[in-house]
């Protein structure tokens, strides 16, 4: 396993407390308004594109359509985090970010403005699915950024808790885009939300501009970038070579991307299925109200913001993956009570199966940004990190509403979205368990060369 130390060369200067805390705020702020702009399209999936872009006879079918749009920008998201992890880590971690928040800002609210297919027919279907695309590529390259400027401006040993911050833009965007969706829907009725005011969450994206205009002009590049990318400069300029970050990762680094992703699959597909299919199932297929789930998912999501960051604290001090494993074994153990206690149609029960499940999805996702970041070195790390994540995105979260829609209308029973969540655990707690092979591995071996010169016979005097 790849390692990559925290610490700072001497002689590149030291971030003071206040630079770390801006540039943590910066990072923070941007995961969350970008991951709001992301799950809007998701809520708005389940409630109302379906019927605007994709009419047909079924209701299933035109649910299907949506999530399939949904999907894609899933799996955009790979194509983001290469072409970012490509310049991210050859002209830094700054201009990446500020390009992804760019591009979610300009699709999002391109997302709001587009005309349905009632008025331009088969091209409102086509517009749909390519901002979706580009908001896809938007938050594949945002991550890597986001999560690099935070956790290479952390001070030491505190690496797990900076990225925490991070990660809080999921349950911020969760909470926030609820709350807009919740707010546009009591404002303007049903039949006015159904016609037009499900647009206005979507404008909020123009906030995401502005942030973007603050991090090019107030925030630096990470120290770690700055020493790797002089260290780098001067080898390149001796070898007289172009370093390719992907085909390093690709050559000598593909199996622990794909075991990163294996890893945090099921995190992103239980997610998914918590925040955009439980409000597609229960509002259509438990008839219960969508002010009410609403409003479940948002305090459930609140809940997240100490957790995420207490499970992170925690790994500082134990260790990144034994706090991971725990939530990985939480959501292979959790996934049939889950969707019993959903089944019961009972906002209670509702509220309290959803919220043990996002209890494990907090203890896995605190510690991720750090653990990730930490499987690769600073010269490839955005792209090492950026893909490991996207690919788990792709096998769990992409498909996770879809894949829940068809095992329902296929099977007649939500226990087959169970199994799914349960088979992805599986695959996580064993990538887990290479992951912890690897580093028991090298750190035995780190902890040989150490002693090496020590055992090493001393000459006679």
């Amino acid at each position: 396993m790849d390692s990559a130390s925290s610490a700072t060369p001497s002689t590149t200067p030291q971030p003071t407390a206040r630079h770390r805390r801006k540039v943590a705020t910066a990072a923070a702020l941007a995961s969350a308004v970008e991951w709001y702009d992301y799950f809007v399209f998701g809520i708005a999936a389940a409630l109302v594109l379906g019927h605007s872009f994709f009419p047909s006879g079924s209701q299933v079918a035109g649910v299907l359509a949506a999530f399939a749009t949904f999907a894609v920008g899933f799996l955009a998201r790979p194509i983001g985090g290469v072409i970012a992890g490509q310049l991210g880590d050859k002209r830094g971690r700054k201009p990446m970010l500020v390009l992804a928040l760019t591009l979610m800002g300009l699709a999002t609210t391109g997302i709001g403005l587009l005309p349905t297919y009632d008025t331009i027919g088969i091209a409102a279907p086509i517009l749909l699915v390519t901002l979706r695309i580009v908001q896809g590529i938007a938050v594949g390259a945002q991550w890597g950024g986001a999560m690099l400027m935070a956790t290479e401006y952390a001070p030491e040993g505190k690496r797990g808790l900076y990225g925490s911050l991070v990660q809080l833009g999921v349950p911020i965007g969760v909470v926030t885009a609820n709350s807009v969706f919740l707010v546009a829907g009591a404002a303007v009725g049903d039949e006015a939300f159904a016609s037009w005011g499900w647009r206005l969450p979507f404008f909020v994206g123009v906030l995401v501009l502005i942030l973007a205009w603050y991090i090019h002009t107030r925030v630096e590049e990470t120290p770690e970038f700055r020493a790797a990318e002089r260290q780098l400069a001067a080898a390149e300029k001796q070898a007289d070579t172009q370093r390719s970050p992907l085909r390093s990762i690709l050559r000598h680094h593909l199996g622990t991307v794909l075991l990163a992703g294996g890893s945090f699959a099921v995190n992103t597909a239980t997610f998914y299925i918590l925040i955009t299919g439980v409000l597609d199932y229960a509002t259509r297929e438990l008839d219960m109200q969508r002010t009410a789930v609403l409003t479940v998912s948002l305090l459930v999501s609140l809940t997240q913001l100490a957790l995420i960051p207490a499970a992170a604290a925690l790994s500082d001090r134990i260790g990144r993956l034994k706090v991971y494993t725990l939530g990985a074994i939480g959501l292979l153990v959790w996934a049939i009570p889950m969707f019993l206690l959903i089944d019961t149609a009972s906002l209670v029960w509702l509220a309290v199966g959803t919220f043990v499940t996002s209890c494990f999805l907090s203890i896995m996702y605190g510690p991720q940004a750090a653990l990730f970041a930490e499987l690769f070195s600073a010269e490839m790390r955005y792209t090492g990190a950026s893909l490991g994540y996207q690919i788990s995105a792709v096998l769990g979260g992409g498909l996770a509403p879809f894949l829940m829609v068809l095992l329902l209308e296929a099977s007649g029973t939500s226990m087959a979205v169970s199994g799914y969540i349960i088979l992805l655990s599986v695959v996580a707690l064993a990538s887990i368990a290479v992951l912890a092979k690897r580093a028991r591995r090298a750190a035995a071996e780190e902890a040989a060369a150490a002693a090496a010169p020590a055992t090493r016979p001393q000459p006679a005097e």
